[in-house]
């Protein structure tokens, strides 16, 4: 996720492609550290987003607008006065800085012909938009920058734009292999050493270079003998080849669904346990990849209270269960003391007054058994007591055994609904397992039930998959689909999947009345796997069945089915094969 200096290069290529001489038609100044240009060129109309963001600086093309203040700020008044309709000549990246310049042209007062300078530094907390003449005096910024805000330089009218040398680093792109070799003599790791040497080079792109010549990033890189050390030049030269080539394949990296890295070049350092997703440009990428992660930041956080609510349910009912079970396995001796009232009715008569034991030949073992006395009652007496001991102990017993059946189930239950927060994907599938965990108690509801049936919330949909051999297969997202899904959408001879003794969703592949071949089984039993809590085990034991024979209890919760004959088959929680569909 790193704004590095050939992401840099990457975006200058497309941008140069895309709008040299186009001419600009419209300034706005959308943020306080933002800039939407559209600009006008042989390929149409486009919007260029410049963000000097502090915590995340971007620059792309966009096809989304964002309202304008209606007084336009001071920065964004001065670039309408002075290049308001300017032609974009091109766009240059000095050596791999984090720094991109928009050159351009255009007519004065007089009418003579001016040329300006727009650069945006992708720097941080350091970012800014700067704009200045061909001569780089600055004419104003988006961010002014005194002294008393940095020793190193000032940004200010009237002052010279240059970039600051806070570290020596080298160029990539015309190190020699000299040069080379003596940055991997640093006391450091190899990786590092990359990054911290070489203008541009970020740590993600230091350890797939290391990667791609076999070498770990991780190691001191004083262990890198010379000829190792010359092929990873040769690799690190073929890398750079390829940026000044422009040779560039915009990706997104997921992991379960969730991006967590862009590169513009195919990183082969992750393994089969991520999955790839080719963008047609640097600019979608960049635009998919931010757009996706703020929804997975967003549902998380949303999610964060749901959580807490089933983990603190989750917690206690596991507490309850434990009690549970070891009350239930105290009143296991319960028989013992029916025996001894049974023995002691039977032989009592031959026990001296005042005795604390007896000695009696149990007749269901035919073995001797000692039974202890009460001195200060009488046989009888004696006897009662321990009938009154065994009815109360059977009477907890049969009351335990239901109240152990209740707590398991509340626990599978809860297991499921923390199964659905995982795979949850938006708002939607947020609401309704709200709404199940309202339904069941666990949240005190504030609103009049009349209310809450009169509003109507868009609801969410099962995952939609199709396999290899072209059969739909859907997921239920959490219990209430599941419950859709079974008895609702599935009909009688499609097959229904789920994790064999652990939450996991509904998964339903539909067979048209067709034969399903074993490898759309196998498939839609790796759905399974996946979207079950055993999702990090290498493999899965997963039930399967025809929905005909699955039944639902009276009285049972969202999600919870019986069926008593069953296949089953071993999958392992891996779908990358698997082509999903947007409904």
């Amino acid at each position: 996720m790193s704004f590095d200096g050939i992401t840099v290069a990457a975006m200058v290529h497309e941008l140069n492609g895309t709008l040299s001489g186009g001419r600009i038609s419209k300034i706005a100044q959308t943020e306080a550290d933002e800039l939407i240009l559209t600009i006008k060129s042989p390929h149409g109309t486009d919007r260029l987003l410049l963000s000097a963001n502090a915590s995340l600086p971007l620059v792309y093309l966009t096809q989304y607008n964002k309202p304008s203040p209606m007084t336009a700020p001071n920065f964004c008044m001065l670039l309408r006065k002075h290049i308001g309709s300017a032609r974009l000549l091109y766009i240059t990246q000095p050596s791999m800085e984090r720094v991109i310049i928009l050159h351009l042209e255009h007519l004065n007062e007089l009418g003579d012909i001016c040329r300006k300078k727009l650069i945006l530094e992708l720097m941080g907390k350091h970012s800014n938009i700067i704009f200045c003449n061909e001569d780089d005096m600055i004419l104003d910024s988006i961010k002014h920058v005194s002294s008393n805000m940095s020793s190193v330089r000032e940004v200010l009218p009237g002052r010279t734009w240059f970039i600051p040398q806070t570290t020596q680093k080298a160029d990539p792109l015309d190190i020699s292999f000299e040069e080379f070799s003596s940055v991997l003599k640093k006391p450091d790791t190899l990786a590092r050493v990359l990054y911290t040497s070489l203008t541009g080079i970020s740590p993600v792109m230091a350890q797939e270079i290391c990667f791609r010549a076999s070498l770990d990033g991780d190691a001191p890189a004083a262990s890198v003998s010379d000829a190792a050390a010359e092929h990873l030049y040769h690799v690190f030269s073929g890398v750079m080849e390829d940026v000044k080539n422009g040779t560039f394949c915009p990706n997104i990296i997921l992991k379960e669904g969730e991006p967590i890295e862009f590169g513009v070049f195919r990183y082969e350092q992750y393994g089969p346990e991520y999955t790839v997703t080719v963008c047609s440009s640097i600019s979608s990428m960049l635009e998919d990849f931010y757009a996706a992660r703020n929804t997975f930041t967003r549902i998380r956080q949303k999610s964060s209270d749901l959580r807490r609510i089933v983990q603190t349910n989750l917690d206690r009912a596991r507490k309850k269960d434990l009690l549970q079970k070891k009350q239930l396995h105290d009143t296991e001796k319960k028989d013992k003391y029916r025996i001894y009232g049974e023995m002691i009715n039977a032989y009592g008569y031959e026990v001296p007054e005042g005795a604390k034991s007896f000695e009696a030949l149990n007749y269901y073992t035919g073995e001797p058994v000692t039974v202890p006395l009460d001195p200060a009652l009488t046989p009888q007496e004696n006897s009662q007591k321990y009938f009154e001991r065994y009815a109360k102990l059977k009477r907890t017993q049969e009351a335990l055994t239901v109240q152990v059946k209740e707590t398991e189930d509340e626990i599978l239950h809860l297991d499921s609904i923390s199964n659905a927060l995982d795979i949850a994907e938006s708002e939607a599938d947020l609401r309704e397992i709200k709404k199940e965990l309202t339904e069941n108690g666990y949240i005190r509801s504030h609103q009049p039930k009349k209310k809450q049936a009169s509003r109507k919330e868009p609801a969410s949909h099962p995952l939609h998959y199709r396999s290899s051999d072209g059969f739909d297969i859907y997921v239920g997202r959490n219990n209430y689909q599941n419950d859709d899904l079974t008895f609702r959408f599935a009909s009688g001879n499609d097959w229904w999947f789920h994790a064999k003794k652990m939450a996991g969703s509904h998964v339903v592949l539909k067979s048209q009345g067709n034969e399903v071949p074993d490898r759309a089984f196998e498939e839609a039993g790796s759905l399974a796997a996946f979207y079950s809590k055993g999702k990090d085990a290498p493999k899965v034991e997963i039930d399967y069945i025809q929905k005909k024979h699955v039944k639902k209890p009276a009285g049972a919760k969202p999600g919870f089915v019986v069926y008593y004959t069953n296949y089953s088959l071993m999958a392992a929680p891996d779908i990358s094969s698997l082509q999903k569909i947007d409904d």
